[in-house]
């Protein structure tokens, strides 16, 4: 019971940290705020330390390695698809 309670706790807690990254089409270190669903299709916000500003975008695909993912998204502003190194 105490692994059961315990695992939905780790589960649950990882929601509520932000998930730091690299775009390499910028350049620019960039951060993926808490409360964003970084599923296929859906619309997240990125935050980027070079501009200081958010940016939408569609995710199109993610894939995990080791202890990270690429995560290619569609950029609403440029229509254009970027790639995010995300750690």
């Amino acid at each position: 019971m105490k692994f059961i309670i315990t695992t939905l706790l780790l589960a649950f807690s990882l929601n509520i940290y932000a998930w730091d990254g690299y775009d390499y089409e910028t350049g620019s270190f960039v951060e993926i705020d808490k409360g964003n669903l970084v599923r296929t299709g859906e619309e997240i916000e990125v935050y980027s330390y070079d501009t200081g500003e958010y940016t939408s975008y569609e995710v199109e695909s993610i894939t995990s390695y080791g202890s990270g993912a690429e995560v290619e998204v569609y950029d609403y502003n440029t229509g254009e698809y970027r790639t995010l190194d995300m750690d």
